[in-house]
């Protein structure tokens, strides 16, 4: 499967425009295990269903683009708690959840309470990439996983299959992005995000 460089474009300025004291070598004393565990998890992942590696870039690209890359697509709804999981765009359709659980497990037994759920996504999703014939990337670390979702936020700012121009430009402009990185992502064909899900076409025709 080939890997749109397009994608990788809007993924790498979102995560650029995080946090400026991000380090590409945050855990080198406190973690240093914690990349090969992440890229081996990869690895086994894809081996098992190739197409999981589109899977997890696609889940990272959603995490990121509601609120900046902050871990809390992963999180469960509860009876106190609502949150991105279960969004229009995420709910039945993402996918991934469960290896991240089990990468980020192997993690904590390296290096209990160290690293944040929102560090493995973006370091999954580039090992993702790498793992499908991709090209490479460093990424930033050491953001935590944020303390409060919006599934509203989630509801209108990923972009939908039939959002308008108008539509389209806002849901982009709102993360920092411009209208020719809009142009280029809504018109490529990489993995996972321009594609619809069987639940995705569905929800449409009920629209």
């Amino acid at each position: 499967m080939a890997v749109n460089n397009f994608l990788l474009l809007i993924l790498i300025a979102i995560l650029e425009a995080a946090d400026g004291n991000l380090s590409t070598n945050y855990y080198s004393s406190t973690c240093p295990k914690a990349l090969s565990i992440v890229r081996e998890g990869v690895r086994k992942a894809i081996k098992n269903e190739t197409i999981m590696g589109a899977s997890l870039l696609r889940l990272h690209f959603h995490d990121c683009f509601v609120n900046g890359c902050d871990g809390l697509i992963l999180l469960d709804d509860s009876a106190n708690f609502v949150g991105e999981k279960t969004a229009v765009r995420n709910n039945n359709s993402i996918r991934g959840y469960n290896v991240i659980d089990e990468i980020k497990a192997q993690v904590e037994k390296a290096c209990p309470e160290v690293v944040s759920c929102a560090e493995v996504v973006a370091i999954t999703a580039r090992d993702s990439v790498v793992s499908l014939g991709g090209p490479s990337w460093e990424v930033r670390l050491g953001r935590r996983d944020s303390l409060t979702a919006s599934r509203s936020a989630a509801d209108t700012s990923l972009p939908r299959s039939k959002t308008n121009l108008t539509g389209l430009i806002s849901n982009f402009s709102a993360v920092g992005l411009s209208l020719k990185d809009m142009t280029e992502e809504t018109g490529s064909e990489g993995p996972g995000f321009v594609g619809l899900t069987k639940e995705e076409e569905l929800e449409d025709t009920e629209e």
